[in-house]
């Protein structure tokens, strides 16, 4: 059998091997159970490891075209247009880098404010793991204009009126889900996946996702951010939640400095609109060239 897959490598692709490997085992367990063999012999044939492909981000060019076009949706009188929401979903991935899962179970009490307006995500990740996400006033404002929003549709669902002197963060309870659909319950892994396909679509061809990465293509957007901007493996495994260094390797060219600073010096902060000038927009595009 080692010699037949030998030969069978020597003009097939590493995939295909393993294709074929897995076909014979299949095909030799059922035989074994079947007391046809006295042992599988596929557990004795190496298969090939296929390399792990590298983590792909989004253009800028790209982000700039989706931020856009879900922006300019605000203020629609669409029952399904919610532009506020939608923007900060996109935007809470691009620059706190959480997971789908984590941005779907992620409550408004997670998120807990500094003196300088500033804030921190409270996480709670893959395998029960949490770690705490810094963000800077300017995602802030997007998220708490999207909470404003959502008391306008869901007035019921707060602790006070819109009116009063009081953060968007703290006229919700603190369970309250952060991400809420159009029902007012929390967001659904379906509308999730939705709502950020549909604003891919409708930026057109300059915004195209990662093959097979929705959302997850975002978080590997804000990876390459920090990579880019020499952020040390450790502090990028802290931000990532990832169990290892390996994982957060693939991401990183270079050292870096601590949590605070570096997540604040991701460069998607300038797409926010209204929070840069047109130079600093300029001169931040101009590094993809």
């Amino acid at each position: 059998m080692r010699s037949a897959f030998a030969a069978y490598a020597r003009d097939h692709e590493a995939a295909s091997i393993r294709r074929c490997w897995s076909t014979w085992n299949v095909l030799c367990t059922f035989l074994y159970t079947s007391e046809q063999l006295a042992a599988t012999p596929m557990q004795l044939v190496g298969r090939p490891k296929l390399a792990r492909p590298l983590p792909k981000a989004l253009p800028r060019t790209a982000v700039q075209a989706l931020l856009e076009t879900v922006a300019r949706d605000e203020g629609s009188k669409r029952q399904t247009d919610w532009a506020e929401r939608d923007l900060a979903l996109i935007l809470t991935v691009l620059l706190a880098g959480l997971r789908s899962e984590e941005l779907r179970l992620a409550d408004i009490g997670d998120i807990r404010t500094t003196d300088n307006r500033a804030a921190t995500i409270h996480v709670r990740g893959k395998g029960g793991k949490e770690r705490s996400v810094p963000i800077e006033a300017e995602l802030l404002s997007v998220i708490e204009a999207y909470l404003d929003s959502r008391a306008i549709r869901f007035p019921g669902g707060t602790k006070r009126k819109a009116g009063d002197s009081t953060s968007a963060l703290s006229r919700w309870p603190a369970r309250s889900p952060l991400f809420v659909g159009r029902d007012g319950e929390r967001i659904t892994r379906g509308t999730l996946q939705s709502r950020i396909k549909r604003s891919f679509k409708r930026a057109g061809p300059e915004a195209q996702p990662v093959p097979g990465a929705l959302v997850h293509g975002l978080r590997h957007t804000y990876a390459t951010e920090l990579a880019g901007a020499d952020v040390s493996v450790y502090t990028l495994m802290k931000l990532l939640g990832h169990e290892s260094m390996t994982t957060s390797q693939r991401y990183v060219t270079a050292a870096g400095t601590e949590t605070r600073s570096a997540a604040a010096r991701n460069g998607l902060y300038a797409l926010i609109p209204g929070c840069a000038n047109d130079a600093d927009l300029e001169i931040w595009l101009d590094r993809d060239s």
